[in-house]
């Protein structure tokens, strides 16, 4: 077997399993399995591009997770502007509060986004995201309970606006 064939055969067994993790992800955020699926597919295209490079990070399902919501947030944040961006004006609304999620997850540090994306909406458990952030556990919780506050902070305020 050729080193390419080796490396797409890689690259299909790992799109095989995490393909539902990467769009029930993104569907947490967007609401819509169609977004989701297009998120999803943009992250494995962008993996596949560097998968000489991906499949040999450590995190690499992290990696590809990451990518995965920051489509999904960038989806949502390219919806129309008439479209509503917090949860005010019906709090019962799915796509107002998606859109708020979106909005508070992208004000997050990145290292805070990181950790709160792979543990809640990758499902990752925090040894998981630790060892794929190469982060101790300590540090995972850090950033989680920061994130979290920070995230609650946001979506407080946007209520409120």
């Amino acid at each position: 077997m050729s080193e390419r064939q080796a490396g797409d055969d890689d690259f299909e067994a790992v799109f095989r399993d995490l393909l539902p993790t990467a769009i029930a992800a993104a569907q947490r955020i967007l609401g819509e399995r169609a977004a989701a699926e297009d998120a999803a597919a943009e992250a494995f295209a962008r993996a596949y591009v560097a998968w000489r490079r991906v499949s040999a990070l450590p995190y690499r399902d992290a990696w590809i997770l990451r990518v995965t919501v920051n489509q999904a947030i960038d989806a949502a944040r390219r919806r129309p502007r008439w479209l509503p961006v917090s949860p005010t004006s019906d709090p019962s609304d799915p796509v107002a509060t998606r859109l708020a999620l979106a909005q508070a997850l992208r004000a997050l540090p990145r290292r805070q986004r990181d950790v709160i994306v792979l543990r809640h909406l990758g499902g990752f458990s925090e040894a998981e995201v630790a060892e794929a952030l190469d982060l101790s556990e300590n540090t995972v919780k850090t950033h989680n309970a920061r994130g979290m506050a920070k995230l609650r902070e946001r979506l407080d305020t946007l209520s409120l606006d």
